[in-house]
């Protein structure tokens, strides 16, 4: 499978995203905090005249706890409704050639629920994520 992905950089790591999950990248100005919203909810944001839920990527992927002023993030539609994820930075929009992954990774259950192909560039490994399937996890991460 190959096709344009959006890159992009996750607590060190890169990822790839189909560019047909993604709305638009966006700079968040400020997050909101939403009581009792699930600990992987960084809060809520105004964005383009609309509220977003701001999801903290490294919660979701069982990574160290990414920058508290985290501003950079893919927007995508979920289900109807608006999610930021968070990212440490957007890199460029590229075609990649995606393989499955290869044998013998040891991915981690967040990972692996997440992960649909690995792709390499310039020399860097990059898993492609599921923004769908990640947004979906907040109902089955702690």
């Amino acid at each position: 499978m190959s096709g344009l992905h959006l890159l992009a950089h996750v607590g060190g790591r890169g990822i790839a995203v189909p560019c047909e999950a993604v709305e638009s990248v966006v700079g968040i100005p400020a997050i909101v905090a939403a009581p009792r919203a699930h600990p992987a909810v960084r809060g809520l944001a105004a964005l383009r005249s609309r509220v977003v839920t701001v999801v903290d990527t490294w919660h979701v992927l069982g990574l160290q706890p990414g920058p508290e002023v985290a501003s950079r993030a893919i927007l995508t539609v979920v289900d109807g409704h608006y999610h930021a994820v968070l990212v440490d930075s957007l890199e460029d929009v590229a075609p990649l050639a995606v393989e499955p992954v290869p044998s013998g990774l040891a991915l981690g259950p967040r990972w692996g629920a997440l992960v649909t192909g690995a792709a390499e560039r310039d020399g860097e490994p990059l898993l492609v994520i599921d923004l769908s399937a990640l947004v979906g996890s907040l109902t089955t991460i702690d």
